[in-house]
């Protein structure tokens, strides 16, 4: 029988030893969860009452309804998550469940006890080295302990028509939700990193958003294009669709797949990715002296230079403005530092 479109032969990985998710984390994304991560009071708080009630009545619903993956169920993606949880020195495997759901989309639910699900859709489209992407990338999630906030989230949206009915408490709620969305967001850019980690294939990464983008036409889609399409996406047009560009994606728990891969790339070729299979990466040890303010100064050079490289009008605008605004500041420091 033919390998599935896109497969390549098994080879070796690098097993990343003692890998700090932080290693994975979007700036902005690291930042947001060091600084959760220090408020133990919260952690507990959120853990507790998702223990009683919401994880415990994920874990019944999968367990009645899905197929649990190991050795003699779905045996190809059970070795799939032993071998990324291998890669990425994972403390321990989370249970994988496949779902009946013809749509694409896999994630991760539970917090102490996280499981990833795989819709049937993406078991049936999906080539072996593509799932593993998919496998490593909700691994990442589950690492990362996005969990615990994405519970927030949904938390937070549940309640969305209720709370933006208060007046001014819904001013203070729109903007933490915002806030929770954006988060939300970079989360998924964090979990493709550490999905390309688990597969270490640039390549099958790539086709795994292209998968998504076409629902499955890869025979028809030339990378290449794809790309250009991308950087359409971030060139194209003026003010007016800057500000819809803003207004698709604040809704949006999720990036868009062409803008997921373009940033992808971005990764890989910052060299970060290479020096990261090369073992100078950040290690589990030194998570409790992380540092929320270095994450925070990342964060905000992520978004500078993710606004210098764009070529969206909106972009440009705000990129150029802190340009401005910098070299006055140093006018100024410069001027009266020197005569203060």
């Amino acid at each position: 029988m033919p390998a599935p479109t896109g497969s390549s032969p098994r080879r070796s990985r690098t097993v990343l030893t003692g890998i700090s998710s932080r290693a994975w984390e979007h700036p902005a994304d690291r930042g947001a969860l060091i600084a959760m991560r220090r408020l133990r009071g919260f952690d507990t708080i959120l853990r507790a009452l998702s223990s009683m009630v919401h994880e415990r009545g994920v874990r019944l619903e999968l367990l009645g309804s899905a197929v649990r993956v190991d050795e003699r169920q779905f045996g190809r993606l059970h070795r799939l998550l032993v071998e990324a949880c291998t890669t990425l020195d994972a403390p321990s495997v989370p249970a994988m469940y496949v779902v009946a759901d013809p749509y694409l989309n896999a994630r991760t639910l539970g917090l102490d006890r996280p499981s990833i699900v795989v819709n049937s859709a993406l078991v049936d489209l999906l080539s072996e080295e593509e799932l593993r992407f998919v496998i490593g990338h909700e691994l990442g999630h589950a690492l990362s302990g996005h969990a615990v906030y994405q519970t927030m989230l949904e938390w937070i949206l549940s309640l969305s028509g209720l709370l933006s009915a208060i007046p001014v408490g819904g001013i203070a709620f729109r903007v933490i939700q915002s806030a929770l969305l954006e988060w939300s967001r970079k989360a998924e850019l964090s979990a493709d990193r550490a999905g390309l980690l688990a597969t270490q294939d640039p390549q099958t990464a790539f086709r795994v958003h292209m998968q998504l983008a076409s629902g499955g036409h890869l025979e028809d889609l030339d990378t290449t294009s794809f790309f250009a399409q991308g950087a359409s996406y971030d060139a194209d047009g003026d003010l007016r669709e800057s500000f819809l560009k803003v207004t698709m994606l604040a809704e949006q728990t999720h990036p868009f797949a062409v803008i997921r891969a373009t940033e992808l790339r971005r990764w890989v070729e910052s060299g970060e990715y290479t020096a990261y299979l090369s073992g100078a990466y950040p290690r589990r040890e030194d998570d409790p002296t992380a540092s929320v303010s270095d994450a925070a100064r990342d964060a905000a050079r992520g978004y500078a230079t993710a606004f210098a490289q764009t070529g969206d009008a909106l972009g440009k605008l705000v990129h150029d403005s802190a340009g401005v605004l910098g070299t006055l500041k140093g006018w100024w420091d410069e001027r009266w530092g020197r005569e203060g």
